[in-house]
């Protein structure tokens, strides 16, 4: 079984009791759910998540388990249609997962020479409940520069965003970008040379900010979280983990407006990351910040 990121963590905070019921948004491999599940015996549910159809038909369906594919930027909608409730506690996991790493083939990862997706769906609607033909093969080969300069800047905090929009445009014109490969090797002719070899890939921020625009994620996620709070019960908790500061800050300032209106009691000061152990054994986990708080 896959260990999710800080699973000690959320279900302290979550604070799972018998028979309550909650909602894991972003199910994944459902690791963080079933955890959840042993803690609400006999009679607790649990509602999970997931946009992406193939997480859907891989996870085992378990006694208590109601499964939904689709976003969590539609989370009133799908707590209307499955009934389900009342609930007690929610948990965003905002992390991509490992499958979709290792195994979708939609080229997320650098290391895999894959077609340019990035699409966690491409079934069903984001952002503004739009079906998205939006990939990142047709940002890096039909956007302008200065658009994807843009995003490689925000996204991803890519400090050679110039220069590898400027570098993907020119290796455009001669043909098209379609893998993830090229991608890299167009990327690898735009970064300095001593900037090459550090820590974190050359890559790793364009990619991630790609990922981000084709999937509309900071925009789901503002939509998401005032649904779970008019969602949750009275006392109920709200756990989110994210791995990208843009996402942080969101949280962040959510929890904060929610606190001046007397909505929510935040109950962590500062973010939860990770322990070093958990890093060792899960490097992705290395910058997880885990924030809580509950409906007053």
């Amino acid at each position: 079984m896959h260990v999710p990121v800080l699973q000690k963590q959320v279900i302290e905070y979550l604070n799972p009791k018998t028979n309550e019921n909650f909602i894991d948004c972003t199910i994944g491999n459902g690791g963080h759910a079933l955890a959840i599940l042993e803690k609400t015996k006999p009679d607790g549910k649990i509602l999970g998540i997931d946009w992406d159809s193939e997480i859907i038909k891989q996870l085992a369906l378990r006694e208590r388990m109601v499964l939904v594919n689709d976003s969590y930027a539609n989370l009133k909608n799908i707590i209307e249609k499955e009934k389900f409730g009342p609930v007690s506690g929610i948990l965003f996991d905002l992390g991509m997962s490992s499958w979709h790493i290792d195994e979708s083939g939609k080229g997320f990862s650098f290391m895999r020479d894959e077609p340019l997706d990035m699409r966690y769906s491409s079934q069903f609607p984001i952002s503004n409940f739009q079906f998205s033909n939006l990939t990142a093969k047709k940002i890096v080969n039909e956007w302008k520069e200065e658009e994807i300069e843009k995003i490689l800047k925000e996204y991803g905090g890519e400090r050679f965003a110039r220069r590898i929009a400027k570098e993907i445009v020119r290796e455009r014109k001669t043909k098209p970008i379609k893998t993830t490969f090229q991608l890299k090797d167009v990327i690898r002719k735009a970064v300095p040379g001593k900037f090459q070899h550090g820590r974190l890939h050359y890559a790793t921020r364009t990619f991630q900010a790609l990922r981000i625009a084709v999937n509309d994620e900071l925009n789901n996620l503002k939509k998401g979280l005032p649904q779970a709070v008019d969602i949750l019960t009275r006392g109920g908790r709200l756990v989110v983990i994210s791995f990208h500061s843009l996402e942080d800050r969101i949280v962040k300032n959510f929890f904060k407006e929610k606190t001046k209106g007397n909505i929510i009691k935040i109950l962590t000061k500062k973010p939860i990351g990770p322990t070093e152990e958990e890093i060792k054994i899960n490097p992705r986990s290395r910058s997880a910040k885990l924030r809580a708080a509950a409906i007053i």
